[in-house]
């Protein structure tokens, strides 16, 4: 078994996945407001449950992935943020990098929940990643996502379509540049 770290946040806790998540998980991935962008149509309870054990297995073959979100305050899971290399075929490829993404509830979406919950992976990521560069593809219309992005240091670097949608592909450097 892999241990998955927790981080904290000053809302939040990241953590590894727990079978009492999946409910909720579930719930959150066919609510409009976070599919909207993200493939466009709600994932059946079955693709969810794939979907949610693909996290936890990240973590096992890459020494990396997604963590749970959870509300420090109720204890509640509200969303999913980290990191993955899901072999994706699109141009410029992205495999073997670490590929960014997070996905909040629609209830926790619009408080600044999904940076404060990527900044603490990025965080992570510096100290035990690899690669040079962590990338991540966004919906070009999901201007709250490339908001985040950009707030977290990525900048656009390609665009092109991903099982029919079209993408924007964005990167930074894993460990930030420092000026003297």
């Amino acid at each position: 078994m892999v241990e998955i770290p927790t981080l904290l946040t000053p809302r939040l806790r990241l953590r590894g996945y727990r079978r009492d998540d999946f409910d909720a998980y579930a719930a959150m991935w066919s609510e409009a407001a976070v599919i909207r962008f993200i493939g466009g149509t709600p994932l059946p309870r079955e693709a969810a449950w794939s979907r949610f054990l693909r996290q936890i297995g990240l973590w096992y073959h890459l020494g990396f992935g997604f963590f749970a979100v959870e509300d420090r305050e109720t204890g509640a899971f509200i969303g999913e943020a980290g990191f993955h290399d899901l072999k994706r075929a699109i141009s410029p490829s992205i495999e073997g990098t670490m590929e960014a993404g997070w996905a909040l509830a629609g209830a926790a979406q619009g408080r600044g929940l999904a940076e404060e919950a990527m900044r603490a992976a990025l965080d992570w990521a510096a100290r035990h990643g690899t690669g040079e560069r962590i990338t991540c593809i966004i919906h070009p219309e999901h201007t709250a996502s490339l908001h985040v992005a950009g707030k977290l240091g990525f900048a656009a670097c390609g665009s092109g379509t991903y099982q029919g949608h079209p993408m924007t592909l964005l990167e930074r450097p894993r460990v930030p540049v420092t000026h003297s």
